[in-house]
């Protein structure tokens, strides 16, 4: 029995339970369990691929899973994340239960979940959809998940430098992600094929700044690289470069 053929089934499946914890955590608003497990989940995601590669591991069973993993991952759980920090901005006591608010302010909890729909479709298309081989076409949904976990981190590290911040604020980000999911916006794969710079050169970049924001922002610099990832990308696509 080839042991080593399951490997990376073995790690996307890591990733679907760091998804589902995630969710739970952040639904009973323990955001910072939620960040990091998004944030394990997201190595699990490009540790699995590594690895089908490094081992020749390809199935069709794998593609299957991995899309399932990403929408709990980086759809489900990030849409707990944002209907926590709803609640949290609306509420100082984030313990009353949800059937004992208006229906206005349940509608603002519930619509961070729009996301997950998004995020199906994205898997769905790009599943069906023989153009993105090499590249993305419109925001994957493991880079949305990275980016609510960061945005999360920082809000929890300093919630009053967010006082800005509204659930109608929170929405408008939910659809701008949202519709980056399903967009035709070509961006770049940020997984690894292998490790040559020719081959590689934007992602190197994308890492070096991602090592510098994460030094001077802490954790937060990761949502602060992803925001410059989708800024390049959309001034390319706008601007008519490949």
């Amino acid at each position: 029995m080839n042991i080593t053929k399951h490997i990376p089934n073995f790690l996307t499946s890591l990733n679907v339970l760091c998804g589902a914890l995630a969710t739970f955590f952040a639904l009973n608003h323990q955001l910072e369990w939620a960040v990091w497990l998004i944030f394990i989940g997201a190595i699990f995601d490009f540790g699995d691929g590594f690895a089908a590669r490094a081992l020749k591991a390809y199935s069709e069973m794998g593609k299957e899973l991995d899309s399932l993993a990403d929408l709990i991952s980086f759809g489900v759980a990030p849409a707990a994340i944002w209907s926590s920090i709803i609640k949290a901005k609306l509420f100082a006591d984030v313990s009353i239960p949800f059937n004992t608010l208006e229906w206005p302010e349940q509608l603002w909890i519930l619509s961070p979940f729009i996301l997950v729909v998004f995020a199906a479709l994205r898997l769905a298309k790009f599943n069906v959809d023989t153009r993105q081989t090499e590249n993305f076409l419109g925001l994957t949904t493991t880079a949305t998940g990275i980016f609510t976990a960061a945005f999360a981190y920082k809000f929890i590290d300093s919630p009053q430098s967010f006082d800005w911040m509204n659930p109608l604020v929170i929405f408008g980000l939910i659809l701008f992600f949202s519709i980056l999911l399903v967009s035709e916006v070509p961006m770049f794969s940020l997984k690894f094929k292998n490790f040559k710079f020719s081959e590689n050169k934007e992602r190197f970049i994308l890492l070096f700044l991602a090592i510098v924001f994460i030094v001077l922002l802490g954790v937060g610099g990761i949502a602060a690289i992803i925001l410059y990832y989708i800024i390049v990308s959309l001034g390319k696509w706008l601007l008519g470069f490949k």
